[in-house]
């Protein structure tokens, strides 16, 4: 019952209903803990992508040409950087033309 406190109606207060919506909350959490490490993922390709369009490469090309390169950046900091630090994207997609 405690773990039902704040939700709305019976679910909070009827204790079969309130057991079966905390289950279905705890199923919930334990699934999208991992779609959301997807759905980060997908985003970050996504602004890698734009990034490296750019400069006139596709995502593909561009993470070959890195790995070619040993530049050991993963999705996350390249995303972060074609982001919020134009110019370091720039130099890196220069530096693997």
């Amino acid at each position: 019952m405690k773990q039902a406190k704040g939700y709305f109606g019976r679910r909070k207060n009827v204790w079969t209903v309130a057991k079966n919506a905390v289950e279905k909350a705890m199923l919930y959490a334990y699934r999208d803990r991992k779609t959301k490490k997807r759905n980060f993922r997908g985003l970050w390709i996504t602004r890698i992508n734009a990034g490296a369009r750019l400069h006139g490469m596709s995502y593909s090309q561009f993470m070959g040409r890195i790995k070619a390169n040993n530049i050991d950046l993963n999705r996350k900091v390249l995303a972060d950087l074609a982001m919020n630090h134009p110019e370091a994207f720039k130099a890196i997609a220069e530096k693997v033309k």
